[in-house]
Parts: C-alpha cells; sequence; structure tokens
C-alpha cells in the first residue's frame, strides 16, 4: 500500500444515503488479486444523468461510450461500472468491444437499457481489458447492492491515490431536506480538461438533466479544471452526477443547491491535489491585476505547473525568481515595473525589484508550512483567476518510475 499523503484529511467524511441509488463493490483481480478494484452503481428509473468529459484527443473506449449515452431517457433506470488497475485507453476495437461486453452484462443483471450504462476504466494505458474478470464479478455485485456503499466505492475506485475521496453537503429547502453525495480518485496524471480523474456524484434533488448538466459543466471551471499536480492530462478523466428526483425539485440557477453542489466540487478537487503523487504540499496560487480572466489563468497555470517553482517549494526554498521566470513564459500581458509578488502574507516582490521589507529569513520561515499560498498581481487590469496545486518531490518519479512495474 502506497504510504499516505501528509496531506490527507484526518478521517473519511460521513456520507448521506442517496434514496434511489444503491452500490457495490468488488474484488474482481483486473490488475492486483487482493484489491477491491470493481464498483458497481444502481440508479432507480427517472435518475437524470450529467457529465463532463476529458478532450484529450486519445480518449479512452469508455469515456467515448459514456459522451455518446449522456442525456438519455430518463425514465428507465442506469447503472455506473467502474474498474481500477486498467484504463481500457488505446486499446483499439478491442477496446470498444470490452466496453460492450461490459454494459450488456450490466444492463442484463440490473434490468435497464445497455444505452443506460455508463463505465469508467482507470488504471494502465494500453493494456486490453480483461472484461471476462468484470463481468464474472456483476452477478455477485448485483447481490450486494446497498444503500450505504459509498465508503466502499470511494475505495474501490483508486489507483496511486493514498486515500479515499468523499464530500457531502445537504441543503435545506421549503419543500425539505436535498442531499448530495460525492466520491473521486485522482493522484497523478492531473491536469483535467473537463473536470477531473473519476469523479461521481449523487443527490436526491428533482431536478431536469438540463438544467443538471449547466451546473456540472460550469462547475468544473471553478473546482476541476483549475487544479493541477503534474500538468499531464488523463485519457480517462469522467465527472457523472446523477439526480435520484426523490427529493424537493431545482428549477433555478444560482440558488443554495447549486452554491452546495458547487463547493462540493471544489472540496473533491482540493482532495485530488492533496494526494498529489509524492505531495508534500499543498499550493494555491491567485493571480490578480491581469488584462483580463484568460491572461489570469494563464500565469496562474505557468506558475503552478513549473517544475522549478514546485521542485523549490519542495525544498523550502523561497526562490521568488523561479516565479517571476513563470510569468515571463505564461504567454500573457505582463510588466516587469509593475509586478508584485507575495507569499501568504509575506511581500516578497514589487515594482520591479525585491520588497524593501522582504528577507530571507521571512520567506524561508514562510515555506516550512503545509499550506503555502502564492499571490502574484500584474497591476494591468482587472482578470484574476486561481488555481490549485502540489509541490514535485522525488516520491513522484518514486511512484511512476515503478508504478507498472
Amino acid at each position: 500500500m502506497p504510504t499516505l499523503s501528509p496531506l490527507a484529511p484526518e478521517r473519511f467524511p460521513d456520507l448521506p444515503q442517496i434514496e434511489g441509488l444503491r452500490l457495490a463493490t468488488a474484488r474482481a483481480g483486473v490488475r492486483y488479486a487482493d484489491r477491491t478494484d470493481v464498483m458497481l452503481a444502481v440508479l432507480d428509473p427517472g435518475s437524470s444523468i450529467a457529465g463532463t468529459f476529458t478532450r484529450s484527443a486519445t480518449r479512452s473506449a469508455p469515456v467515448l461510450d459514456c459522451q455518446a449515452k449522456i442525456g438519455g431517457d430518463p425514465s428507465e433506470g442506469a447503472a455506473i461500472l467502474v474498474n481500477s488497475g486498467n484504463s481500457n485507453a488505446f486499446t483499439g476495437r478491442a477496446g470498444e468491444a470490452s466496453v460492450a461486453r461490459i454494459c450488456e452484462s450490466v444492463a442484463t443483471a440490473c434490468g435497464v437499457p445497455q444505452t443506460r450504462v455508463f463505465t469508467s476504466s482507470t488504471g494502465v494505458i494500453g493494456e486490453r481489458l480483461p472484461d471476462d474478470r468484470i463481468t464474472a464479478a456483476i452477478d455477485g455485485l448485483v447481490a450486494g447492492l446497498g444503500p450505504a456503499n459509498l465508503p466502499a466505492a470511494a475505495d474501490a475506485i483508486k489507483t496511486t491515490d493514498t486515500f479515499a475521496k468523499g464530500a457531502a453537503r445537504e441543503v435545506d429547502t421549503q419543500a425539505g431536506r436535498i442531499r448530495i453525495a460525492g466520491i473521486a480518485k485522482g493522484s497523478g496524471m492531473i491536469a483535467p480538461d473537463m473536470a477531473t480523474m473519476l469523479v461521481y456524484i449523487f443527490t436526491d434533488a428533482t431536478i431536469a438533466q438540463p438544467l443538471l448538466q449547466e451546473m456540472i459543466s460550469d462547475g468544473t471551471d471553478s473546482s476541476f479544471n483549475c487544479i493541477t499536480v503534474d500538468s499531464d492530462t488523463s485519457t480517462s478523466d469522467s465527472l457523472i452526477a446523477a439526480a435520484t428526483m426523490k427529493g424537493p425539485e431545482v428549477t433555478e440557477r444560482g440558488g443554495p443547491f447549486e452554491e452546495a453542489l458547487r463547493a462540493l466540487m471544489l472540496e473533491l478537487a482540493h482532495l485530488v491535489v492533496r494526494d498529489g503523487e509524492g505531495a508534500t504540499k499543498f499550493i494555491e496560487v491567485a493571480v490578480s491585476g491581469a488584462a483580463d480572466a484568460g491572461d489570469a489563468r494563464k500565469v496562474a497555470l505557468s506558475i503552478a505547473n513549473s517544475p522549478l517553482v514546485k521542485t523549490a517549494i519542495a525544498g523550502e526554498d523561497p526562490n521568488w525568481g523561479r516565479i517571476v521566470m513563470a510569468v515571463g513564459k505564461a504567454g500573457a500581458k505582463a510588466d516587469r515595473d509593475r509586478l508584485t509578488i507575495r507569499f501568504g502574507d509575506v511581500l516578497v516582490a514589487e515594482n520591479g525589484w525585491v520588497a524593501e521589507t522582504y528577507t530571507e529569513e521571512a520567506g524561508a520561515a514562510y515555506m516550512k508550512r503545509r499550506e503555502i499560498a502564492l499571490a502574484v498581481d500584474l497591476g494591468i487590469g482587472d482578470g484574476a483567476a486561481t488555481v490549485w496545486t502540489c509541490d514535485l518531490t522525488h516520491g513522484y518519479i518514486t511512484i511512476n518510475a515503478d508504478y507498472r512495474s
């Protein structure tokens, strides 16, 4: 088992049971014989399904299949099957055939149409998925379905993750309480261009699929699309959200439900960063004063993805010159003499030079923290953006050098 991330939360959170949702897990031996590696979620008829997926040009067969199915007939039940250990990516027609066989088996066992079966796979790229091991486990999964199995599902979808990731929110309305629960996996190959690694969000809200899709799509831009571990976008990134229609109705954007949904998504995104492969520091990069939001995002990601910045923070070296470098290479409008840099409350540089009040001792002391806040003001306009990342340590190299061994 991998060593627990020093940034891990103290415990897995209490997740509410979502009426209309049942889950089960199994040890199918997809890659390892002694690991829980398959999760099945079954949703009652009437559930609406939304999703966002990687825009990688080499996205996997499960991603392509899910993209084609999102927005189907909600009068039918639905099922989600996830395996870890093998991503079923870059597997050609064989990968498509594996997805078809899994969907057929799940549909038969669960009594739902194949068009309402969604699959996700995560793990090694370029190896054929042993789907017979998964289909052999489906009858047992169906027999074990229950409403209290979300924590076990979060554990089943891990690969190099050091801890299971979950989050929950409850929203009180005049018509009653709405419950939202989500699980995620992700540790490396994290630079999402859609949503994130693998994320599954369930709610008992009564909400139309188009409205749920709008909320999920927009919510990714301020959560999962604002995190990076290593600047690499996965072939398998998938987010699937399901509303079971058992609770109060949501009909409008911008209300308490969407606010809670966005908060849950951001919490899950932060948990992924906290479990970055080899991570010892959680880093926020906030850029303001850019010409526009797009430029601010370019600069923030340039800093967050810089190996020089990330290794300096890993070594607790307050090397602010590396931040200047990352600003300059970002491709955004910048002016050396208007630039301001802060480490938390420590003013580091301003007006094109190191701040008169700055000392290396203050910078070094700040870098010893587990949570680091880097703030850059470009002094040009009103554009702003915030992204989150982690440091880059020897642990990242060790994990990825041995990944297939």
